[in-house]
């Protein structure tokens, strides 16, 4: 998926937050949003949106002068999730179909996102994602490829929302790759995030070999690409994966939630909607 215009003002909406997030003074928030202005004048629209993303976040780490500025976030969502675990595993406990349910978490728990936005309430959000009409649902096929499916990668996005890909884990019932991030960036979850939120304990945690806010195949490891290429199935969490992948011919099904209009109207659905959708054959 392509980068637009509109783009260009959450690349420079997320540098200044992270510049707020770390402390920054006036003097150096405005030289941060000055380099990211001159990067995103010299970058060539036809980048997907997180190739430009790891860009401003490698300007940030180094005006900040701090390897990871969204640290202190990705633990506290951590913990906020992990708080909500018992009562989340007694909703799936309790439904006629607990694949069904925790597929449906997996999903609102894509809201986890400081790179996108940072106002929401996550109880209410499961509350709702449990009755909503969700913009795309493809839940057959995906219990369908999960059913015969021998190897499953699954793709991490945000730390926080970890637990929830856990959760969803659990139901699978059968080995999975985690794969997470190599290095940070915005509140992806590292093999640190995951390892904070249990995921060890339900699957093999592996890097992408990168600190791109999405899987890139081009930047990744010869190893991680392997294990792409040859999956029977790729759960693809969040915004990020959907812009680099969403092209991909391999058997990729997209969790997430539509927070940008620019996402929504690729994926043909109302705002703010959650998808469980089918890749490209």
């Amino acid at each position: 998926m392509r980068t637009f215009l509109d783009c260009y003002t959450c690349f420079l909406r997320q540098a200044l937050d992270s510049a707020c997030n770390a402390g920054a003074d006036d003097a150096l928030q405005e030289r941060i949003i000055k380099k990211v202005l001159l990067l995103l004048a010299e970058t060539p629209i036809t980048s997907k949106p997180p190739e430009i993303s790891e860009l401003v976040q490698q300007i940030l780490r180094t005006e900040l002068n701090d390897p990871d500025p969204y640290l202190a976030l990705k633990q506290s969502s951590t913990q906020e999730a992990l708080a909500l675990l018992p009562w989340l595993r007694e909703v799936i406990q309790n439904s006629p179909d607990r694949l069904e349910t925790a597929l449906q978490l997996c999903a609102a728990g894509n809201i986890i996102d400081f790179g996108a936005a940072r106002d929401f309430n996550l109880p209410d959000v499961i509350e709702q994602v449990l009755s909503a009409d969700f913009g795309i649902y493809d839940l057959e096929e995906i219990k369908k490829g999960l059913a015969s499916a021998n190897t499953i990668l699954f793709l991490a996005d945000n730390a926080g929302e970890t637990v929830f890909d856990k959760l969803l884990i659990e139901q699978i019932k059968k080995p999975v790759l985690y794969a997470v991030k190599s290095s940070p960036v915005l509140n992806d979850a590292t093999r640190a995030d995951a390892i904070s939120a249990g995921l060890d304990q339900v699957a093999a945690i592996i890097e992408t070999g990168t600190a791109i806010p999405g899987a890139s195949l081009e930047k990744s490891t010869p190893e991680f690409r392997s294990l792409f290429n040859s999956a029977d199935l790729i759960i693809s969490k969040g915004q990020g994966n959907y812009e680099m992948l969403s092209e991909n011919p391999q058997p990729i099904f997209f969790l997430l939630k539509a927070k940008c209009a620019i996402i929504a109207t690729d994926l043909q659905v109302p705002l703010g909607s959650f998808v469980i959708k089918k890749g490209k054959p």
